[in-house]
């Protein structure tokens, strides 16, 4: 029987000092919590997975996490299919690889979200079917705005802005931003959209590669004088996406503010026409 009496790796609650490992450890927990795991949750399951199978009462014990609690912790994980249990007495648990209990948390994942779009039509059916009960169509007098954070938010309501585009996108962004717009996508997906494009940029000359085709000719670089943190996107005359930029700042904490409002709008597009106005193509 595989005992431990000392676990400071995966007891956050003892008073020893961290270590590299431990440090480790909980960049993990911090990172399975993306794919659905609680901390305790990822406790439990590191624990198995590095020391090998073990009973409930062994972990409650070394985790120091209450019985009942244990066992709740081991049945979400077989549910969630990255634990498995013996048939023998007492009941022995163990863990999948780590690279197969990502792959398998990922695929669970898909079909939710495959499943989630299965349902959509018919969701959106039975909503018509109930009347509205507004009392005022116009909720606003001067627009909306939404808080944004980390890339997945970004990238949805950059794709948004792009293909609900009549007339026009503007971006003004750093050399740097425009090099993530270029990987994600939205330039060739502008370039294939109707809309008339307009980019302002500090880029230097080993990056006008993302400007080719049709875009060549819709790009300026910007002032020296113009601060490299500053980036917003506009579409046609009445949504605009300005990023909250901080460079200290993970990807997933990343801020932006979309808003239709339409004296924002203004305000930022009279902004990006006099820097436009001020720069020269490159």
């Amino acid at each position: 029987m595989t005992t431990v009496t000392n676990f400071s790796v995966l007891d956050s609650s003892l008073d020893s000092k961290p270590n590299d490992y431990e440090m480790l450890l909980e960049k993990l927990k911090n990172e399975l919590s993306k794919f659905g795991l609680t901390s305790n949750q990822s406790k439990v399951y590191l624990y198995l997975e590095k020391y090998g199978s073990n009973t409930a009462t062994q972990i409650s014990k070394t985790l120091k996490i209450p019985r009942t609690e244990t066992y709740y912790l081991l049945t979400n994980l077989q549910n969630k299919g990255i634990v498995s249990a013996t048939f023998e007495h007492p009941i022995r648990f163990s863990a999948l690889s780590l690279d197969k209990a990502i792959g398998t948390l990922i695929n669970a994942e898909k079909e939710r979200v495959k499943n989630l779009e299965s349902q959509e039509k018919n969701l959106v059916e039975i909503w018509n079917t109930i009347p509205s009960f507004k009392i005022n169509k116009e909720d606003t007098k001067d627009g909306r705005f939404q808080i944004l954070q980390g890339t997945n938010q970004m990238t949805g309501k950059i794709n948004y802005l792009i293909d609900n585009a009549k007339k026009s996108i503007q971006i003004l962004a750093s050399e740097k931003d425009f090099m993530k717009f270029y990987h994600a996508g939205f330039l060739e997906r502008i370039k294939t959209s109707i809309v008339e494009p307009q980019f302002i940029s500090s880029n230097s000359k080993k990056t006008t590669y993302i400007f080719e085709g049709k875009l060549k000719d819709k790009v300026k670089r910007m002032p020296l004088k113009i601060k490299e943190d500053l980036c917003f996107i506009i579409k046609d005359d009445d949504e605009l996406l300005l990023f909250m930029k901080n460079p200290s700042e993970s990807p997933q904490n990343i801020l932006a503010m979309w808003t239709d409002s339409l004296s924002m709008v203004y305000t930022l597009k009279l902004l990006f026409a006099y820097i436009w106005s001020n720069s020269r193509h490159p």
